[in-house]
């Protein structure tokens, strides 16, 4: 299922529908335990009044059981044997006892004579009563309950029954069972239980209708967005941008982030063509120059200026392998985690320079120890291309230092030229810029060494700044943070 609307509106019906079903299942549950506490009540109501008439030595037929259709009784005795049920009782179950012919009992109600009355006079005037209770009582124990059925004139039904004994003034223990109808709570659960399977399948519709078209709405400019981009990859016209929705959710958020996105794309994208022109240009002057030499040593072997020719293939030999570094660079090559010393390592390049028209002062302890860690070839062609700088522009200083600065390493390349204007210190940075453009290529380079020593600084976690010398001219910061 690829559709994220029908996905939303899938998830939330069935959340709903578990949701209702358990919240239905604990509403019957509950209503149920409700209804049948209440049948127990009129249960325990019904055989504790017949109880206490029991206990009062009331005969059985005597018995008031004004809704008898409703609360069935049936009474035992000690020995389970039925001793009376209430009128219209055809068959029971769920009692001590299923019988519902009452057996012949002398424990009550049999009609006592006036010689047994005397006696009774007698035995009480004497004050001897042969151990008998004096009067009969009910037990005040919590009355058994059970679920069973019972068939009165002819209608079964399902009821609930309560067991309370009865202790009659001859001391004969009787077991009053009393039932209360569960019909009214059968038919009220099937009630509720029939209302809900009818609304759920109509309250699940709409859940799912609604989320369709609350999602629909939410992600309409989801839509806009895709079409857009969709646009923008058939075009490849990176300055269109996808449109915006006025809200503040996520979907505002990602309209920003991807047009955000098409920007720095555009930029990228943009000196990517600007890098190959500039490229392109940069190497057709040596290249052209080279041919010529060659083809007029070709024609004119006594005309070969060897020095130019060979000056142009080390240009050219320079500038490919800056290209080459700048083209890795891009491409996100990591630096090494080689640990080195950078003080070391200005002490091992500047001595190399045997060609530098001003000599290079170095300024480094020689007790400190300044770690570093990084590659130490792109670090040495960051300092050399900051030296080469320096060369070009000093009139008769160039200095290169190293000291601790803060959590990092500072290294410093000064000169007494002319200096950065203030406004040009971050254009310089850029590929390709030269600040004098009267100065020849030859003397100037392509405008590449300060832009590939940021970019080194940069992966390696340091900055590359430029300053005003204390002598006049330009001061190159490199920062570099120490090692771990």
């Amino acid at each position: 299922m690829r559709s994220v609307r029908a996905r939303a509106a899938i998830g939330a019906t069935l959340v709903v529908a578990v949701a209702l079903v358990a919240a239905g299942l604990a509403v019957l549950l509950v209503l149920r335990d409700n209804l049948i506490g209440q049948a127990d009540l009129q249960a325990e109501v019904a055989a504790r009044e017949v109880a206490g008439q029991l206990a009062l030595d009331t005969r059985y037929e005597d018995l008031d059981l004004d809704d008898a259709e409703d609360h069935p009784v049936q009474v035992t005795d000690e020995e389970g044997r039925v001793v009376f049920v209430s009128k219209g009782l055809q068959a029971v179950s769920g009692t001590r006892s299923p019988g519902v012919s009452p057996v012949p009992s002398a424990s009550v109600g049999a009609t006592a004579s006036p010689d047994d009355d005397d006696d009774d006079d007698d035995d009480d005037d004497d004050g001897d009563d042969g151990g008998r209770p004096a009067r009969g009582e009910v037990s005040s124990d919590d009355p058994d309950l059970s679920d069973g059925t019972a068939t009165v004139d002819g209608k079964h039904a399902d009821y609930r029954f309560a067991a309370v004994e009865a202790t009659t003034s001859a001391g004969i223990t009787l077991t009053v069972h009393a039932g209360a109808p569960l019909a009214p709570e059968q038919e009220a659960v099937d009630t509720v239980r029939g209302a809900m399977l009818t609304g759920l399948p109509v309250l699940l519709a709409v859940v799912a209708g609604v989320t369709w078209l609350v999602t629909r709405r939410a992600l309409r400019p989801v839509e806009g967005i895709r079409r857009q981009m969709a646009a923008i990859t058939a075009s490849e016209d990176l300055a269109r941008r996808v449109p915006e929705p006025d809200s503040r959710d996520e979907i505002a958020a990602l309209a920003r982030t991807t047009n955000e996105t098409l920007t720095v794309l555009e930029a990228s994208v943009e000196r990517q063509r600007r890098f190959v022109a500039d490229a392109s240009h940069e190497l057709r002057s040596p290249i052209a120059s080279l041919r010529t030499q060659l083809e007029v040593a070709e024609a004119h072997p006594e005309l070969l200026d060897l020095p130019g020719a060979v000056a142009d293939t080390v240009r050219l030999q320079a500038l490919a392998a800056d290209l080459l570094l700048l083209a890795r660079l891009d491409a996100g090559e990591k630096p090494g985690a080689a640990r080195l010393e950078v003080g070391a390592l200005v002490r091992e390049e500047v001595p190399q320079r045997a060609g530098d028209r001003i000599p290079v002062t170095v300024e480094v302890a020689e007790d400190a120890a300044y770690e570093v860690n990084g590659s130490r070839g792109q670090l040495a062609r960051v300092v050399g291309n900051l030296l080469d700088n320096a060369q070009r522009h000093a009139e008769g200083f160039v200095a290169v230092s190293v000291a601790a600065d803060g959590r990092g390493v500072r290294v410093e390349v000064r000169d007494d030229g002319a200096g950065v204007p203030e406004d040009e210190r971050e254009r310089i940075f850029e590929r390709f810029v030269r600040l004098d453009d009267a100065r020849s290529r030859d003397d100037g380079g392509a405008g590449l060494g300060l832009a590939i020593a940021r970019d080194v600084a940069a992966r390696h976690g340091g900055t590359l700044t430029v300053h005003r010398a204390p002598e006049g001219g330009a001061a190159f910061r490199l920062w570099l943070p120490r090692a771990e």
